[in-house]
């Protein structure tokens, strides 16, 4: 009668067995996965990922302020691809690079994504720290190729180093970063989601795609305000090349802001989305 009862009735959904299944949650440190080369290809990946991210995306910048450079004679200042154009091309290669990467790596190209996916005990520490670092040095790489590519320009435009706008205060620049961080790995977390993938199994829509528009949305709102980070490795990458005061100047907020918002994406959707705090007790092996 128990299960006539179960299997009957609207709210049979609710005693049906689970569709998805959550993977085991990482392990804190695994030495044994030093020892393969599925690690090290995925921290490769990440490597030339974010290099080309900051490669396409920085000369994007460099090449609209040249455009509309007003001591430039015959320049348009109507021209070139504007905020709009930059906002597309920071979220159209995250569309890019994620859906190339995504299978090797997961396709992270950003700390603070890694940070966030290690607090919900998706990575590792040891697979985090190395994907940080490469992503770092990533980005360091892809800026010096724009700079040598266009050197004539490249430190008169500012290098695409990230800025606190005049006229905002540091908490504002914090607080837009947070945000901006929170709305990528929120969409992050959503798009990979097991359960989501399940539930909407008949709907064609590659994860690739929300992260890349989220990126753009991001970045028209937040552009003015800090030229946008939402990625330490990219903010990194550009202060180092261009290593002028002006960079380094309030570089703490491109770092503490992603971090933050990440935290509180993973948080968000681990506790209450998901209502998993028993799952994020403690650390354990998968075996």
């Amino acid at each position: 009668m128990a299960k006539d009862i179960e299997a009957s009735g609207p709210e049979a959904g609710e005693f049906s067995a689970k569709d998805y299944a959550d993977p085991p949650p990482a392990p804190l440190i695994d030495a044994e996965e030093l020892t393969k080369w599925s690690l090290y290809r995925a921290v490769i990946a990440e490597f030339i990922a974010t290099l080309l991210f900051l490669y396409i995306t920085v000369a994007t910048v460099i090449g609209y302020k040249h455009q509309v450079d007003p001591d430039i004679p015959g320049s348009d200042q109507c021209g070139g691809v504007g905020i709009l154009g930059i906002a597309w091309a920071f979220g159209g290669m995250i569309f890019i690079l994620v859906y190339c990467t995504a299978g090797i790596s997961g396709g992270h190209i950003n700390p603070a994504v890694t940070f966030g996916l290690f607090l919900a005990r998706k990575v590792s520490l040891v697979r985090a720290v190395l994907y940080i670092i490469a992503q770092c040095l990533g980005a360091i790489c892809g800026v010096g190729l724009v700079k040598g590519f266009q050197s004539a320009y490249y430190v008169r435009y500012g290098g695409g180093a990230n800025e606190l706008a005049s006229g905002y205060s540091k908490g504002t620049g914090l607080a837009a970063e947070i945000i901006g961080t929170f709305v990528l790995v929120y969409t992050v977390f959503s798009a990979t989601d097991p359960k989501r993938n399940a539930r909407d199994s008949h709907v064609p829509v590659l994860a690739p795609l929300p992260i890349g528009f989220a990126v753009f949305m991001v970045h028209l709102a937040t552009i003015p305000i800090t030229g946008t980070g939402i990625n330490p490795a990219r903010s990194l990458g550009a202060a180092v090349i261009f290593n002028k005061q002006e960079a380094w100047h309030n570089h703490w907020i491109f770092w503490v802001g992603p971090f933050i918002g990440a935290a509180i994406a993973a948080a968000y959707h681990q506790y209450v989305l998901r209502a998993s705090v028993a799952k994020l007790g403690s650390y354990r092996s998968n075996a």
